[in-house]
């Protein structure tokens, strides 16, 4: 079936009674191979679909991240969700500068479609997160697109509030680590929105949590949000107060933890991540 369907198995790996397995393949939409990881629970193991969360990984980071750092797939065995971690951007799309900076470019596709030239043809990853990945992996694996959330960290962080609130029925849970929840005020955000946006700041809503809230976007389950207090990005990219005031004003419930002396690393990922699969699995409806 992966032949079928056109995915090359490059790695598995048996882990917490499960599996981990990374693929690549032919993506329509960025034109270009991509790869992501999956982790199968043992629940799985019968060919029974079990429910599936899609992490994203944050600026310089891999399909492999968030698997190897994460800490999750202990609690993601016991729980019975499944994990798919796409890939931060499209590779080798041979755009002059693309791995110059690191916040640009390769490894930080900001989850967005991109319409500026020389990034429209590739830099297509929203495209891929909303549509492409999911009904391919869903098709090859056995995962319950009934029961699907979506959750990230940093860049990843602002992927997951943006996919989870343009599409509410088709992300069913939402959580994000030192999200970037305001792009549109922030270095980070700027040069990526003016870059592959260009510079109608009105195009720059629909790539910015703060802003859907803003304009009317809400989602029925409550969204988890941890950030570190010792986090170095803290004040300059993350800004998480933005977040709080515009689900205040809007009605949505959020779930904004303040963690005491936590940086932005994968430890402090390590450290919540047992409440963020709890998260989804109670909203995904996981025994």
């Amino acid at each position: 079936m992966d032949k079928a369907l056109g995915l090359t198995l490059l790695e598995e790996h048996k882990s917490h009674g499960g599996r981990v397995m990374f693929y690549e393949h032919a993506s329509g939409v960025l034109g270009l191979p991509a790869r992501f990881g999956v982790f199968l629970p043992p629940a799985a193991q019968s060919g029974n679909k079990v429910p599936v969360v899609y992490a994203l990984a944050g600026l310089t980071c891999t399909q492999e991240t968030f698997l190897i750092k994460s800490g999750a797939l202990a609690e993601a065995a016991r729980l019975g969700l499944a994990l798919v971690t796409p890939d931060t951007s499209p590779r080798g799309a041979g755009i002059e500068g693309e791995a110059t900076d690191w916040d640009l470019g390769t490894g930080a596709g900001f989850y967005l479609d991109a319409t500026e030239q020389p990034w429209a043809q590739h830099y297509r990853m929203g495209s891929y997160i909303a549509q492409e990945l999911p009904l391919l992996v869903e098709s090859a694996l056995p995962l319950d697109g009934t029961k699907r959330g979506i959750m990230g960290h940093s860049m990843g962080g602002h992927g997951a509030l943006v996919h989870g609130l343009q599409a509410p029925l088709f992300w069913k849970s939402i959580s994000a680590f030192a999200p970037v929840v305001h792009p549109s005020v922030v270095p980070w955000g700027k040069k990526a929105l003016s870059t592959y946006l260009g510079t109608n700041h009105a195009a720059w809503r629909a790539h910015d949590a703060v802003c859907l809230l803003e304009d009317g976007y809400r989602h029925s389950a409550p969204i988890l949000v941890d950030t570190g207090m010792s986090d170095q990005f803290l004040q300059r990219e993350l800004q998480p107060w933005h977040l709080v005031e515009a689900a205040e004003k809007a009605g949505q419930t959020l779930i904004c933890r303040e963690q005491e002396g936590y940086d932005h690393s994968y430890w402090f990922v390590q450290s919540f991540v047992v409440d963020h699969l709890r998260h989804h699995a109670a909203i995904l409806g996981v025994a």
